[in-house]
């Protein structure tokens, strides 16, 4: 019984739930000046080149390979320099993790990557200690890595996850949009979320699906039967229809559950007595 009252349970969670507009760029030839370079172009199911060298906040040279192979990854793209969006992006993915049961470091890994090739280590891990002191969970620091790196290394990882940005020399600033990619173990573009503030449940459904099963658990499963990613919104919404098929799969087992329970009532309850030459009923 415990089993339909969960499914009972996740049908209200579905049918409650609406769609959020998510935050895409428009098309180049309609932005505003100095920013037609600015955006996110989706590339799902696209590579992540795993030979891009890079340093980590230690100064230690690594690949992005090194980071692939063993559990779904989350990729963002900022600068440690900026005074915006992407200090605003970074307290949010935090925030979000702590709001979801998987450990950074344990059920997946996060790769925060500068894409100003001038900053350094020494900043890479001053951002690290500051984040991570934010999420706050035991085995964060071996989890969550903060690099830099050279033009060609930047050049080439953005163009793979279609981040477009744009330096504008007379404010030292660069323009750019905020998002984080899912990748799967592989690194393979999984989904895309955008903004500076990222749902916990499109979070956690993001990674169980870039895990290929590997993490969640039934509720998961049954979650992202009611749930479809849209590419357009980087959003998980209802699906009516599957919303549907599942609450008929419910009602019939809750209906097949109440029919057995009377059935064997039925069968235990001892039969009336004869009295008087009457039939038994």
């Amino acid at each position: 019984m415990m089993r339909v009252v969960m499914a009972i349970a996740l049908l209200s969670a579905c049918a409650a739930a609406q769609m959020n507009n998510g935050i895409m760029s428009p098309p180049a030839n309609t932005r505003p000046p100095k920013l037609e370079n600015v955006g996110i172009q989706q590339h799902l199911d696209a590579q992540v080149p795993p030979d891009l060298a890079f340093l980590d906040e230690t100064g230690k040279a690594v690949r992005l390979g090194d980071y692939f192979g063993r559990k779904p990854v989350i990729l963002n793209l900022v600068y440690y320099n900026c005074t915006m969006l992407c200090g605003e992006a970074l307290a949010g993915l935090s925030s979000a993790m702590r709001l979801i049961k998987f450990d950074v470091g344990n059920e997946f890994d996060v790769i925060t990557v500068s894409f100003d090739p001038h900053e350094t280590p020494d900043m890479a891990a001053a951002k690290k200690k500051d984040f991570v002191g934010r999420y706050g969970r035991p085995g964060a620091a071996a989890g969550w890595h903060f690099l830099t790196g050279p033009p060609d290394s930047i050049n080439a990882l953005t163009k793979a996850v279609g981040f477009q940005y744009q330096y504008d020399p007379k404010i030292n600033q660069f323009a750019h949009a905020t998002a984080i990619m899912v990748l799967t173990p592989q690194g393979r573009i999984s989904r895309y979320f955008y903004g500076v503030e990222f749902p916990p449940k499109d979070l956690r459904l993001g990674l169980v699906e870039a895990s290929q099963g590997k993490i969640g658990n039934a509720v998961d499963q049954v979650l992202l039967y009611c749930y479809h990613y849209n590419p357009e919104t980087g959003k998980y919404g209802a699906i009516v229809s599957n919303i549907l098929r599942l609450a008929a799969a419910v009602t019939i087992l809750v209906m097949g559950i109440f029919l057995t329970i009377m059935w064997r009532l039925e069968r235990t309850l001892p039969r009336r007595p004869v009295h008087n030459g009457a039939k038994a009923i």
